[in-house]
């Protein structure tokens, strides 16, 4: 057995369609097909890959000490990127990686979870 690659993120919500919206409308994302588990939920989509999955809970789920302290999507179209995010009132925290030719656009969703997003320095 070899572990490929990460297949999706699994996130409880208490606001569905805001976190649809959100990631359609800041990182581009798309929703698509989802099996009927027989409760709540949606696959986002990158392409033909559903890598964020909703869940759809009854009541606010935030946990004061977090197991997952964010995710993270590697990307290209950096400008693009900040001036959505400008557009759309979200201020994001700009890193460079020590060491490594990376730069993170750290945001977090309308349920507060952290993401980053990592641009190649020549990119940026």
């Amino acid at each position: 057995m070899q572990v490929q690659r990460l297949d999706h993120v699994n996130v409880r919500t208490s606001r569905l369609s805001e976190m649809v919206e959100w990631y359609e409308e800041n990182l581009g994302l798309k929703r698509g097909l989802r099996p009927d588990f027989g409760f709540g939920g949606a696959w986002l989509y990158i392409g033909d890959d559903p890598v964020v999955h909703l869940v759809e809970v009854a009541r606010d789920c935030a946990s004061v000490e977090p197991k997952i302290e964010h995710f993270a999507f590697a990307a290209t179209g950096y400008a693009e990127l900040i001036a959505k995010l400008d557009a759309n009132g979200i201020a994001p925290r700009i890193v460079k990686v020590p060491g490594m030719p990376i730069v993170q656009v750290n945001v977090t969703d309308c349920d507060g979870n952290h993401i980053h997003i990592d641009f190649s320095a020549d990119e940026v």
